[in-house]
């Protein structure tokens, strides 16, 4: 889709860049946050459909046009990050994230809640996860066969999966071929972060949040009403159509939920 977004880069520490794309406005600030492997990009839909909102999405660190091999992928230089987006954009906001981006809008929330005015969690939890899985999606993303010679081409190795169909979306021309604007090393540790839960950061938080989980998303029912139980003030909603990733596959219910919870 074309983008109607304009660009603006913030400096977060020493060798750090950040991309963000922002609608502009003089509405309610919003500022949404992809997952691992993913990019702002995923997002163009739902900002376009926020118009009454002044809406930021960020590349994060290590992901799409923003510095792609940072030195510290830890959970508090998300945080930091995040912190130095909004204080530009200027607080409160409501923060959405979707998945690993979802796990840092919860740090944040908890971290300074000064400046959040809501909270969206997308298919998110207070974090876990074994090494071994983490180690094998590292290994997954090494085992593309890249450079690509064409979108065609990854689009038939990737999948049709709404997902595999971002990724292929998102691949950077370059150098004779298409290359994904991550590196594997640098997700694989990315996510091994998150494996230590944050129960205590997450019952910490005490703007009014919506989590959102897809049918077809990757928590299992337990941990769903676990998570929310342990919230100060959580609501939930199922998408039961969705994926892990609703946003693109469930586009007209996952805007029904979050534009019912940011504008009541």
């Amino acid at each position: 889709m074309p983008q109607p977004f304009q660009e603006f880069t913030v400096v977060s520490g020493p060798g750090v860049e950040l991309r963000c794309h922002d609608t502009g406005g003089s509405g309610p600030a919003v500022v949404i946050l992809h997952g691992l492997a993913g990019s702002a990009r995923e997002f163009f839909p739902t900002a376009a459909a926020l118009p009454e909102c002044r809406t930021v999405l960020v590349d994060l660190r290590g992901h799409g046009a923003s510095t792609r091999d940072p030195d510290d992928v830890s959970r508090e230089a998300y945080v930091a990050d995040l912190v130095r987006v909004m204080e530009m954009v200027g607080t409160p906001v409501a923060l959405v994230g979707q998945s690993m981006g979802g796990h840092t809008a919860m740090l944040v929330a908890a971290t300074r809640p000064d400046l959040v005015s809501r909270l969206v969690l997308l298919e998110a939890a207070a974090g876990g996860g074994r090494a071994e899985d983490h180690a094998a999606m590292g290994e997954y993303f090494r085992s593309w066969p890249v450079p690509f010679p064409s979108r065609d081409a990854a689009a038939a190795f990737l999948g049709d999966a709404p997902l595999a169909g971002a990724w292929a979306a998102d691949l950077e021309e370059r150098d004779g071929g298409f290359w994904p604007r991550f590196d594997p090393g640098v997700m694989a540790a990315a996510i091994s972060a998150v494996a230590v839960p944050r129960w205590t950061e997450w019952e910490s938080v005490a703007v009014p949040t919506l989590v959102v989980y897809g049918g077809q998303g990757m928590f299992a029912e337990a941990a769903k009403a676990e998570f929310v139980r342990r919230g100060r003030n959580a609501t939930r909603i199922d998408l039961p159509g969705a994926s892990h990733d609703a946003h693109l596959d469930c586009f007209a219910p996952w805007m029904a939920a979050l534009r019912g919870f940011l504008l009541p």
